[in-house]
């Protein structure tokens, strides 16, 4: 009998688990029906010795410094400030979208307090802001937004802006200066020995027990537990009885390459004509 069965071995479950084995002593059962820990934001080294995000890029970010002091008992750090261009109009320009972006994609020489002025000219008045569409619209103007957002995010999301809600473009910010850091948070570094490292020394406890390649709905019924967290799909665990949710799957392209360096920075975006919506450099 566990007194916890925690239900996916990522990010919330792992913590989860850590927490109840240390401070309240009780043992935990965590499960995940993949064949490793970490989530979505599991890595690990290829053939080439390169270490991989398999899932896509996961950028540690935070403001909060508690969250800085709790993770640091499972690893050390990395200086990493994450940097993505966007391959539009042929030229490599910096985005979130920023005085450089403007400058060199029209050949100008803005100062900061000229490209308010810019962007306020090109603005479109929108009475409620409820759609992606209407967040880039109305703070940059839809020639901006055609050219950096419209395209990658239908590739992205698998729909049009219009059809998004204004969560998804509230979050990218639009700068008047020269900054090019795509998050402004406090503290930006990675795990020293990667994000996968650091969850086997979060779950090396005696109070926790780690089943892999194993479903939830398949040992529900067999496994004694006091007390359930379930941090997979919502719709999944109530047996799609009120139907599916659309979530959103891509797929993953991995390609060693022969050369040093492939491209200027971590991340290029390809919003316009390409099938892709970006290229991830990993090391």
């Amino acid at each position: 009998m566990f007194d916890w069965l925690i239900v996916g071995a990522g990010f919330a479950g792992s913590v989860l688990a850590e927490r109840i084995a240390s401070q309240r002593s009780e043992s935990v059962l965590i499960i995940d029906r993949r064949s490793h820990i970490g989530g979505n934001a599991y890595d690990c080294y290829n053939e080439a010795g390169i270490l991989i995000h398999r899932y896509g890029p996961h950028i540690f970010h935070t403001n909060a410094q508690s969250i800085v002091d709790y993770l640091s008992q499972f690893t050390s750090w990395r200086p990493y400030e994450h940097r993505v261009l966007a391959f539009v109009d042929g030229k490599l320009l910096p985005i979130p979208i920023n005085l450089d972006t403007i400058n060199h994609l029209y050949g100008l020489e803005l100062s900061p307090a000229e490209l308010e002025e810019f962007f306020a000219s090109r603005r479109e008045t929108v009475g409620e802001v409820r759609t992606a569409e209407d967040v880039v619209v109305s703070t940059v103007g839809r020639e901006l937004y055609e050219k950096f957002f419209r395209g990658y995010t239908r590739k992205q999301w698998g729909v049009d802006p219009s059809q998004l809600s204004k969560s998804v473009t509230a979050r990218v910010p639009t700068r008047t200066n020269r900054d090019d850091r795509y998050f402004g948070d406090s503290f930006q570094q990675m795990p020293a020995g990667g994000y996968t490292r650091m969850f086997e020394r979060m779950l090396d406890h005696p109070n926790v027990k780690i089943m892999l390649q194993t479903d939830y709905r398949e040992v529900r019924e067999r496994i004694p537990f006091r007390r359930l967290i379930y941090t997979g799909p919502i719709d999944e665990f109530f047996d799609w009885k009120l139907g599916r949710l659309p979530y959103r799957s891509l797929r993953f392209e991995h390609v060693t390459l022969e050369c040093e360096q492939f491209q200027p920075v971590a991340v290029v975006n390809y919003p316009q004509t390409e099938a892709y919506t970006r290229i991830t450099e990993y090391k």
